[in-house]
């Protein structure tokens, strides 16, 4: 669990920096965040946070036992960012196809976190929270605690596993060549050696490296619901 080495109350007495910034939690984590985007997760130490914020490198250590708590926190506010506006409208499905996208697409936003955090667990309350949301909207919907539990873990781990795959296309320095080498490639394959591909390579053409979770997203959805209405069919009692 993520435990911070000051308590909130305390830090904000905390002098300011030499640069005249007062420090705060959040203040970090979004530096944090910035600066893994732009140096990767091996350009993210205490020193250079430390520069960046215009503090000395050992005032990280006051709010976060170590360099991995803070990616921790990282994950955390990722997380947060999701669920702080969100809101049941009591349709189970469409909830959680806005909560994925959502989650989606704030992970695209810094694809270096989403690799480095995607499978990580913080147990923090807001972790714990999204959790908690996720369960109670299928819980809510009539699934029984053990499909309620599968559904929560085919949704979460579809939605980590595509951020942290899109995430690392996105940081691929040569994107836009290896999809012309896609379209290349297939556009010109053998029908004798590859009979099929040639039979839909200008369908494969249409690669444009765009994300298919949206449409993932929908199937396992689909999914889920489809293992419930069994559940119910299975339980029903027989006509006479």
């Amino acid at each position: 669990m993520v435990e911070r080495v000051v308590p909130e109350a305390g830090r904000k007495r905390r002098r300011p920096t030499k640069a005249g910034v007062v420090l705060s939690e959040g203040m970090i984590i979004d530096t944090a965040l910035r600066m893994i985007e732009e140096h990767g997760s091996e350009g993210l130490s205490a020193r250079r946070l430390g520069r960046a914020l215009g503090a000395d490198p050992s005032a990280v250590y006051r709010y976060f036992h170590s360099m991995d708590d803070l990616l921790l926190a990282m994950a955390d506010e990722l997380i947060t960012r999701v669920t702080r506006e969100w809101h049941s409208t009591g349709d189970w499905r469409a909830d959680l196809h806005r909560w994925g996208l959502s989650a989606h697409a704030e992970y695209m936003k810094y694809p270096q976190a989403a690799q480095i955090t995607a499978a990580r667990i913080t147990g923090s309350t807001a972790e714990l929270a999204g959790v908690e949301l996720i369960l109670a909207a299928l819980r809510g919907a009539g699934f029984p605690d053990h499909l309620a539990v599968l559904g929560y873990r085919l949704f979460i781990t579809q939605m980590l596993s595509y951020a942290a795959r899109d995430g690392a296309g996105k940081l691929v320095a040569n994107r836009r060549a290896d999809i012309d080498r896609w379209k290349n490639t297939y556009a010109h394959a053998s029908a004798e050696t590859y009979p099929n591909i040639a039979a839909v390579a200008e369908l494969l053409e249409q690669h444009d490296g765009s994300s298919t979770y949206p449409l993932a997203l929908r199937l396992l959805l689909g999914t889920i619901q489809a293992m419930l209405e069994e559940k119910h069919s299975s339980t029903r009692p027989s006509d006479i």
